[in-house]
């Protein structure tokens, strides 16, 4: 069974074929599935698939390309969802310093929020970490998020940053960019991650793996950054799908 850890299937890119996306990841051997809700618009319509689809759970929280336009009255909405059994995590949140979107000092500010608000409720996190890398692990130490862990999605640092995160107790995600053939630090670090703490995703519709790359990703797709990964550790498919699965339900509290 693979665990696609990231996905975003409620995306508007789904829209004529959802249910055909599904059934596909399913007949590839997807037995569970975290979908994101990151705002106001993908909070919903992913909370929606989980009553849809026993094999999908999800994560809400804000992003921080949104965060600007996040109120008090939000963060609340969010403590009010995590009481429901579907919602395993607060996310995907961090800081994302390549879209002009959000001002830095704003971005901080609703980041901190939410650890907080995750370590009032026994959260895991996700975290999204474009270009921030330094900011990120700054802001993880000083926020106490060891308390409650996580994950850090679709990992591209470097392996300085990755055993930082580490040493905070999270898991480190990687997705597509494994497969591409000129990603050589991604593959360095998953190399190096202890098996214990290694998760696959796919974040589609985006970040798509070889050889689909340039279309639009699907959670099926997730059997191809678990091949990736099997070869990168000298693993078989099945182990890394046993450990990766193994490593989700537990981060996430799925039994």
């Amino acid at each position: 069974m693979l665990f696609d850890t990231h996905a975003h299937v409620n995306a508007a890119a789904f829209d004529p074929d959802r249910d055909e996306v599904l059934w596909r990841a399913r007949e590839a051997g997807v037995g569970l599935m975290v979908n994101i809700g990151f705002n106001r618009e993908t909070i919903p319509t992913s909370l929606e698939l989980t009553e849809r689809y026993d094999f999908i759970y999800t994560a809400v929280g804000w992003h921080p390309t949104d965060a600007v336009n996040m109120t008090a009255d939000d963060l609340d909405w969010i403590e009010s969802l995590c009481a429901r059994e579907k919602v395993v995590a607060i996310g995907e949140i961090g800081l994302d310093y390549y879209w002009d979107t959000s001002p830095k000092d704003v971005q901080h500010r609703v980041f901190r929020e939410q650890i907080r608000l995750a370590r009032k409720l026994g959260k895991p996190i996700v975290i999204h970490n474009r270009d921030a890398h330094q900011d990120v692990v700054r802001i993880l130490r000083e926020e106490r998020a060891d308390e409650v862990g996580g994950v850090m999605h679709c990992f591209s640092g470097s392996w300085e940053t990755a055993r930082a995160c580490l040493d905070l107790g999270f898991y480190i995600s990687f997705g597509g960019p494994v497969t591409f053939k000129n990603a050589k630090q991604p593959k360095e670090v998953l190399a190096r991650v202890p098996l214990d703490r290694l998760l696959i995703e796919t974040d589609c519709p985006y970040l798509t793996p070889h050889p689909h790359r340039g279309k639009r990703n699907e959670p099926s797709y997730v059997r191809l950054v678990a091949e990736a990964a099997a070869e990168i550790r000298g693993l078989t498919l099945e182990e890394i799908a046993e450990v990766t699965t193994s490593n989700g339900k537990r981060l996430f509290g799925i039994r």
